[in-house]
Order: C-alpha cells, then sequence, then structure tokens
C-alpha cells in the first residue's frame, strides 16, 4: 500500500459560500478513469528530500491527525503541495512565511512543473531554488482513506483542506485530467446523484461533509478528529456494495 496526498482548493463565491476545485480524471487511466477528483497522488520517495524554509506549525504538530511520525508527516505535506502545483498549477510556498507566490505562470514555471512531474527535480529543490518556502500552514488535515482490499492499487490516502491562493490560477487538464471545474460541494453531490459526474465515495462523501460549513474560514478552522476510514466491499448477488465506516453505502 502506497501513501497518498490529496488538497482541497477552497475559494469563497459572491454570497460568501463556498467552491471547490474537481479535476476529471482522463478516461485511459487504469485508476478511477472519468472520475471527477481533487488533485493529489502518492508520495514520491523525492518528496522526503528537505532543506527547505518552512511556513506554520512544524510538521510534528500534524503528525498525531496524520498517523504518521513527524518526519513522515513533512513528507506529506509535501507531497500534497506537489501534487497541487503538478495537477492544476496552484503552488502553496511564498518568498517570506507571510507571503504566498502570486506568478506562477509562463514558460520557467510551467518548465518547472514538467521537471517535477518527470521527477528529474524535487519540489524542495524547486522552492530552494526558486527561494521558496513552503506554506505549510496553508494546509489543514480533513481526513483519511484506506482503498479497500479487493483494489489491485491501495492508497492510503491524507485529505487536506487549503484555501485557494487569491493571486494564483488553478490551470487544469494537465497530466491525468482533462476537464476541471469550481463547484459547490452541495452542487457537485447533487449532480453525482443524478449521474451528471462519477465520483468515487471518499468524494462525494467529503463533499457532502464541506457543504455542511458556510464558508471557507469555517471550514480551515474546523476541529475534526481524524481516523483511518477502510470502505469494505460487500457481494450481494451480483452487486457490489461499498460499506463506508460513517455509516452510509454506496453502490
Amino acid at each position: 500500500m502506497r501513501d497518498a496526498a490529496t488538497v482541497i482548493l477552497l475559494r469563497p463565491v459572491a454570497d460568501g459560500q463556498t467552491e471547490v476545485y474537481l479535476l476529471r480524471r482522463l478516461s485511459s487511466m487504469a485508476f478511477a478513469p472519468g472520475a471527477y477528483v481533487f488533485p493529489g497522488g502518492k508520495v514520491d520517495d523525492r518528496d522526503a528530500e528537505g532543506g527547505h524554509g518552512w511556513a506554520g506549525p512544524p510538521p510534528e504538530e500534524m503528525a498525531a491527525a496524520l498517523g504518521v511520525p513527524g518526519s513522515a508527516a513533512a513528507t506529506l505535506i509535501r507531497a500534497a503541495v506537489r501534487e497541487t502545483f503538478e495537477e492544476c498549477g496552484v503552488l502553496l510556498a511564498g518568498p517570506t512565511p507571510g507571503r504566498v507566490v502570486t506568478e506562477v505562470t509562463g514558460p520557467e514555471w510551467e518548465a518547472d512543473q514538467q521537471a517535477l512531474v518527470a521527477g528529474s527535480v524535487s519540489l524542495a529543490q524547486l522552492l530552494i531554488r526558486r527561494g521558496l518556502v513552503l506554506r505549510g500552514d496553508l494546509l489543514r488535515p480533513w481526513s483519511r482513506w484506506v482503498t479497500p482490499e479487493p483494489e489491485p492499487r491501495r492508497y492510503d490516502t491524507r485529505f487536506f483542506v487549503a484555501a485557494m491562493p487569491p493571486q494564483q490560477r488553478a490551470a487544469g487538464g494537465t497530466g491525468e485530467s482533462d476537464r476541471a471545474a469550481w463547484l459547490r460541494p452541495a452542487a457537485a453531490v447533487e449532480a453525482a446523484t443524478a449521474g451528471e459526474l462519477t465520483m468515487l465515495p471518499p468524494t462525494r462523501i467529503t463533499l457532502a461533509e464541506l457543504a455542511e460549513y458556510p464558508s471557507v474560514a469555517a471550514i480551515m478552522a474546523a476541529d475534526r478528529p481524524i481516523t483511518p476510514r477502510r470502505p469494505v466491499v460487500r457481494l450481494d448477488g451480483d452487486r457490489a456494495w461499498l460499506s463506508i465506516p460513517d455509516g452510509s453505502d454506496d453502490d
């Protein structure tokens, strides 16, 4: 089983409510083809590299919520930041602990993005070269999901929430996705229930949880206990049911 990190990007809309950024995975992908997901992916070996600046609480303070030692918490946070930049061009880093980089577009940034995807550079190397500190304080652990046992590809995925940097722009459709959308959580759940959007249960359940909060600030301030959720596949004749730890079932 591989560790993975997912980032739920949030932005406020005119009435003060929240929109969430979703990507549609390519139909050719082996895992969850055509599904709408949050940016994220598996932890890479090079996510363990440090040496860059760090803004906010030390990783050890997130370790208990993430269910790992402090050094592994830093690796998960770096993976979350790296995947977010790779998949939608949003970089949770800044020139100082109190600032976020504002301009991450253009040929040089695109080259950095592709170098990360190719693995020829680590996130730590990129931050050091550009003189940036990782803004760990912009991320909050939200939940943890473990892929059911029958799946050939299993991940222990930590979900984080993060407010979208106001002067950056999310640009989806890179690499593993072909479409991107900002949607209100409740509207996304309704579309999934109606069969208009394909979603895995963790995505849909997370969106339903987010819909209960009135604003981005309320989501970021939420104090949530995080325990691993381990869905179980149950067979009923020719149908397969996914039993979710919170008591709800999806088929």
